[in-house]
């Protein structure tokens, strides 16, 4: 019989705060007076690992590629103690140099992004802007679009780019016209680095655990032998038979084809490797590898600048929980309460493998800057992950077993080369690239067993029919290409009154997506003996099994556009935009740019099925969306801005798709709704700023958002399960307010002992704000999960909140720095209030996911061991040893869909710097 079994270590961790928390009370008794270093929203540009920072009397520009470059910093005269970054956006903007990035200690943008006002990030992917979904963020990269391996959604996930390949990130929160017009919560823009400074050679690796993962028990399968270095040995290629099949074009099943031609298909498949989970008491550490390295040379008058990296990270995460369902409410003792359907103890084990590379040529001469970027990264998840529990509505209460084993592939190749080009007054960007993402994942295997006491088994079985029992197979591949190109001219006037400068662009982006799932059960062709239901997968499906038993395999998704669909979008957009300073220490930005969007979605009948009932996407829209910012510098360390624009929020071609996939993030069934259309935003943005000392700031802000045709997850329920799909609701609206503050206290008036001399500390704190509903009037409709417009009012409540939107998103930073060397330790405090993941079956209360308090600690420290120059990093996450929870509630009754334990992680890196 097999069991689930989980083990939680605890450890404790305070000890490794007393030093900062120390230097904390100390710091408050005073602050420094000398110069400060450059501040932390604009800190530095590129510095070589294992440097000391930038003297503290400098400020360094970030190097930020994107669209429009240039602008009216030169004439800005009032506002001297204003970052040249913050005056040259002209936008609400957050900007991410190396340093902070560094300071972080995050391995990944999507965790350093946690730290930026007003952005949360879920499932360590996805950054929501102001609790605004994923899907009103637009990611760039280095002005460019690129596209997302994931098949759920458009956006890239964020935890693909590591850290070392960026020169810094952006976070613009209020919309200008030189930015794609899918704009909802923020644009944010990754930048690579290109030349740098100095030369630099960099080997560097990393061991950390879990408490709840390292050492503990977990489960695995055997796999091919290449898969510890994220890639598959060829046992899980498609098989010849059944890639011969699929090639005539007919379903794969009795009738097209004879039961001994579908006996040798199911006997072709890879079987021990891929489908027995095996115990393992003692999961391993997590390992990585990094290399860096980066030259710069002078040709004539050209400055040539080449950096490249690579990495490899070897990484385990166990869960271990609770997933259960509600398919309705009754009344129970006077009270309504949620009626349990599903309720399964789990374990997973995830075994995540990271592969990336960069390859970046840099040029600089004069004004100018040429950079032509490679990117190459390989994420890989090897799951395997065992359910035990019951099944109430179908099954009458008996026990049930269900395994699973997946290896998810996600690649991104990404080529693009960007110049920038001033004239004196005339400058010129033009950029272009090419990217190709895919999705694979071959050999997704599925066993359902039941527990039977007949003719005295008292043991799980799996006759591969019958209540809770089964065996399956899917395979599925996602393709996308991308090509954009861009054109930005600009041109400042001087010999007007007033100064003014005028941009102008175009942009074009194609994407070009083909996606393919085929799934298949095996199927007796009678009923099994009791010697054999008994057996373990691989037995089962032996090919002695098969052949004996007239086991077959048959194809189980066979509608048209099921197995496979086709999509594109294709994007022409241009703008103009005039940047004006109105009167001493007012700036005024305004333009409009207009966008042609074509989208398409086509359900592939693969089979001929002569008809196809399932409606195509046919989305052709063209969008005029103008956006003015102005800015009052009226004291030098003090501005204003206000903003207003229109932006747009296309659906995603998963959201679109009516194919099925199982989403591995909340192990949910998730198929698309080719009716939804474009969400329409509206957007109104204040900012008050006061920078009152170096790398100290004070920022409060508010904004209100108006969302028309807003899309919304949506679960209905299917057989005994929740399944999800999209819909627009009728309109949104969210409002909210933010506020950070920075604070520096030197401590060299403590003590003349050097260590106090070059030390200070460094505070920071954000929060925000936000509220939103969804607006539900008499009348209004909507679309349902069968394609039929129903009222409104039967999918969304009136005045229930956005999903993904957290009320209330803060962050603390406290962090003891020395001027003079790298030294720092910093303490991290992340707090996200609950937020709807999505909407209850049947109008059933909303799902709710609690992300908690996270509180982190990270060490940083330059040591020279004979004559060698070291980097050492520490890192300890998740102190407060927060669980993932996803609940429904209803009066005193809650279920549990989703929930199991984080544990802490603590990790040591060291790097070697020549």
């Amino acid at each position: 019989m097999m069991r689930i079994e989980t083990t939680t270590s605890h450890r404790a961790a305070s000890g490794l705060l007393i030093m900062l928390l120390a230097s904390t009370a100390l710091a408050s008794a005073g602050r420094a007076q000398g110069a400060q270093p450059a501040p932390a929203e604009a800190t530095t540009q590129q510095v070589a690992p294992g440097e000391a920072p930038p003297p503290a009397d400098t400020e360094e520009q970030v190097d930020i590629s994107a669209p429009g470059g240039g602008g009216l910093d030169e004439i800005v005269v009032i506002g001297t103690r204003i970052p040249n970054v913050i005056r040259s956006t002209r936008e609400v903007v957050s900007v991410l140099s190396q340093a902070d990035i560094a300071r972080s200690g995050e391995g990944d943008i999507a965790g350093a992004l946690k730290r930026v006002t007003g952005l949360s990030v879920v499932g360590g992917k996805y950054v929501y802007v102001r609790g605004l979904g994923e899907r009103y963020s637009l990611a760039l990269l280095n002005g460019l679009p690129i596209p997302s391996p994931d098949p759920l959604r458009r956006v890239v996930p964020l935890d693909l780019f590591p850290t070392s390949v960026l020169a810094s990130s952006v976070v613009q929160k209020s919309y200008s016209a030189n930015y794609p017009g899918e704009f909802g919560g923020g644009v944010i823009n990754l930048t690579t680095r290109a030349v740098p400074d100095k030369p630099f050679l960099t080997f560097g690796g990393t061991v950390g655990g879990n408490t709840v993962t390292t050492g503990e028990l977990g489960y695995t399968y055997r796999g091919g032998d290449w898969d510890a270095w994220g890639f598959d040995d060829g046992t899980r290629s498609v098989p010849g038979p059944l890639r011969a099949a699929q090639a005539t074009g007919n379903v794969i099943g009795l009738g097209a084809f004879s039961l001994g031609e579908l006996q040798n298909i199911a006997r072709s498949f890879t079987n021990s490797n891929t489908s027995v989970i095996q115990r393992n008491s003692n999961i391993p550490a997590d390992l990585g590898l990094n290399f860096q390295a980066g030259t710069s040379f002078d040709i004539g008058d050209v400055r040539i600048g080449i950096i490249a990296s690579a990495g490899w990270e070897n990484e385990w995460q166990t869960k271990a929980g609770k997933q259960q369902n509600a398919l309705g409410a009754g009344v129970v003792g006077g009270e309504e309460i949620l009626l349990i359907n599903q309720d399964f103890d789990f374990l997973s084990t995830e075994h995540n493998i990271k592969v990336n590379g960069l390859i970046g040529l840099g040029a600089e001469f004069g004004e100018h800057k040429i950079r032509f970027t490679n990117l190459y990264v390989k994420d890989v998840i090897k799951e395997a992950r065992q359910q035990i529990g019951v099944n109430a509505a179908d099954f009458d209460g008996v026990l049930l077993n269900r395994t699973a084993t997946a290896f998810f592939e996600r690649q991104l190749i990404d080529t693009q080369a960007v110049g920038e080009f001033r004239f004196g007054n005339l400058s010129l960007d033009v950029r272009g690239t090419y990217a190709n993402s895919k999705r694979l994942s071959p050999y997704e295997r599925g066993f359902r067993y039941a527990f039977s006491e007949e003719f005295g088994i008292n043991d799980f079985v799996n006759g591969l029919q019958g209540p809770g029992q089964g065996a399956t197979i899917a395979f599925s591949r996602l393709n996308e290409n991308v090509y954009g190109a861009a054109v930005d001219l600009g041109y400042k006037f001087e010999t007007l009154p007033v100064p003014v400068r005028i941009v102008a662009g175009y942009a074009y982006n194609d994407n070009q997506r083909e996606s393919d799932f085929f799934q298949y059960r095996f199927q007796p062709s009678d009923a099994l003996p009791i010697g054999v239901i008994q057996q373990r997968p691989d037995f089962l499906l032996s090919d002695f099994n098969i052949q004996t038993y007239g086991i077959f395999l048959t194809q189980t998704n066979t509608q048209p556009g099921a197995a496979r669909y086709e999509a594109s979008l294709k994007v022409h957009g241009g703008y103009g935009q005039i940047e004006v300073e109105a009167a001493d220490g007012v700036q005024l930005v305004a333009g409009v740019r207009y966008e042609k969007g074509r989208q398409r979605v086509i359900p592939v009948d693969l089979y001929n099925a002569g008809f196809v009932d399932v409606p195509a996407t046919q989305i052709d829209r063209n969008y005029w969306l103008p956006a003015g910012t102005a800015t009052w510098n009226f004291a030098e360390d003090m501005q204003l801005r206000l903003s207003a624009s229109k932006t747009v929020a296309r659906p995603q071609f998963r959201e679109l798709a009516n194919q099925f996939y199982f989403d591995t993030d909340n192990d949910r069934g998730s198929f698309g709704n080719p009716l939804l259309v474009d969400s329409q935003l509206t957007n109104v943005e204040g900012r008050y700023e006061w920078y009152f000392g170096r790398d100290e700031r004070i920022t409060l802000g508010g904004f209100y958002k108006k969302i028309n045709k807003p899309i919304e997850i949506i679960a209905f329920i299917t057989s005994d399960t929740i399944t999800t799909t999209f819909g627009n609701a009728p309109r949104a609206q969210l409002y909210g307010a933010e506020v950070e503050v920075q604070k520096i206290f030197g401590l060299d008036t403590l003590s003349d002992a050097a260590f106090f001399q070059s030390r200070r500390v460094q505070l920071g704190l954000n929060y925000t704000f936000s509220k939103s509903k969804l607006q539900v009037r008499q009348g209004d409709t909507a679309i349902d999960p069968t394609f039929q417009e129903v009222a409104a009012g039967n999918l969304f409540r009136d005045g229930a909140r956005l999903t993904g939107q957290s009320d209330h998103i803060a962050n603390f930073q406290i962090s003891l720095q020395d001027q003079d060397s790298l030294s720092e330790q910093t303490i991290l405090l992340n707090y996200a209030s609950d937020r709807v993941s999505q909407r209850g079956a049947a109008l059933l209360p909303d799902l709710i996911e609690r992300p908690g308090i996270r509180l982190d600690f990270v060490w940083r420290q330059a040591i020279p061991i004979a004559g060698l120059n070291f980097d050492l990093k520490f890192e300890a996450r998740n102190l407060t040893n927060t669980r993932f929870q996803e609940f429904q509630t209803l009066n005193s009754s809650r279920i549990d869909y989703n929930t199991y334990a984080l544990g802490r992680t603590f990790q040591l890196g060291a790097s070697l710097n020549f």
